[in-house]
């Protein structure tokens, strides 16, 4: 029996259960509309992506080469390596304009915030160095010598060690935070380009390019555990180069984008085995999730696109035009 209300000699009808449950998740699904930034690296661009209507809305003019992306816990600036202008630029995600620049060092390449968002931890690749860069400040902390050509950065969940990776030294390098020093060199396959951290700080995982492997490296006896690889029907192993990593908050999924063989690899996160290979855009650089973890995007280079990955379903549902030669993605924490 649907109640009643009785006012002014009318009887009016409260809305239908049905109606109010549609407005109620209407009003909680809008809330949760993330905002995607992608650099593109041949076009010296930003491209905005509105995770909800699925579609690149805006494009932001940056400095040459854009490639690492972050965005500050709030969510309110942007960090950019900026690599063939020697900067990390600034973009106000409001104006989306660019802010101001921070001293990075020559040739920045791939960077890491720390969790409370002060301090910046950036790869110099030409010189072979870590800058370590107080945000707040606007200016370098210290620079730590390492492998050549330094790329992949990796911070610790309790923020004490950030892992660095030179392609060409083929080392994944453990930094003491606090010391600003190197503590350990652990070696792994030819060309390492990414590293990240398991949630609980159990794991560190390094990933490949021309090795073709992920290495799983325990980070207390600074050991390499286990070496992932990866086989896809029809393609070449030298086509199966994996460079980007993520994790879900759970540990039990890990995502890495294969480059060329246009594959991302879904791995079992406990027992390291390959579960699926989902086909996204072509040589897929970088991933990134919506801080619900609903969606995982990848950046692909040659198509100038990114692809959609539904999480629960690990399907990819969207492929999004964005400017040339995507490289980095940072999505917004709201």
């Amino acid at each position: 029996m649907q109640a009643q209300l009785i006012r002014r000699g009318r009887i009016r009808r409260w809305p239908p259960l049905w109606l109010s449950l549609a407005l109620t998740v209407g009003a909680t699904s809008s809330a949760f509309a993330y905002t995607a930034y992608v650099t593109n690296e041949r076009d010296n661009t930003v491209s905005v992506v509105d995770l909800d209507k699925m579609q690149t809305v805006k494009t932001i003019q940056v400095g040459q080469r854009p490639r690492g992306i972050v965005i500050s816990p709030d969510g309110k600036f942007l960090y950019i390596c900026a690599g063939d202008d020697d900067i990390v630029q600034i973009v106000d995600t409001k104006s989306q304009q660019v802010v101001g620049d921070l001293p990075s060092g020559p040739d920045p390449e791939l960077l890491a915030l720390n969790k409370t968002g002060d301090l910046l931890y950036l790869s110099n690749e030409n010189d072979a160095l870590v800058t370590i860069i107080d945000v707040k400040e606007r200016k370098a902390l210290a620079q730590i010598p390492v492998g050549v050509e330094p790329e992949g950065m990796g911070v610790s969940p309790d923020g004490k060690i950030v892992v660095n990776t030179s392609e060409t030294t083929n080392m994944a390098h453990f930094i003491d935070t606090d010391k600003r020093d190197v503590v350990a060199n652990v070696l792994v396959d030819a060309r390492p380009r990414y590293a990240e951290w398991k949630s609980d700080g159990s794991e560190v995982w390094v990933s490949a390019e021309v090795g073709g492997t992920v290495s799983v490296i325990d980070p207390v006896k600074h050991v390499v555990t286990k070496k992932i690889t990866f086989s896809v029907p029809g393609l070449r192993s030298e086509a199966i180069q994996p460079v980007g990593i993520r994790f879900t908050k759970d540990g039990k999924l890990a995502f890495v984008a294969l480059g060329p063989a246009n594959r991302v690899a879904v791995v079992n996160a406990q027992t390291h085995e390959v579960e699926k290979y989902l086909l996204v855009g072509q040589r897929v650089w970088q991933l990134a999730f919506t801080p619900d973890q609903k969606y995982l995007i990848s950046t692909n280079g040659v198509s100038n696109d990114i692809s959609v990955i539904d999480v629960a379903d690990l399907k990819v549902i969207k492929s999004i035009q964005v400017g040339s030669f995507p490289w980095g993605v940072a999505i917004s924490p709201e």
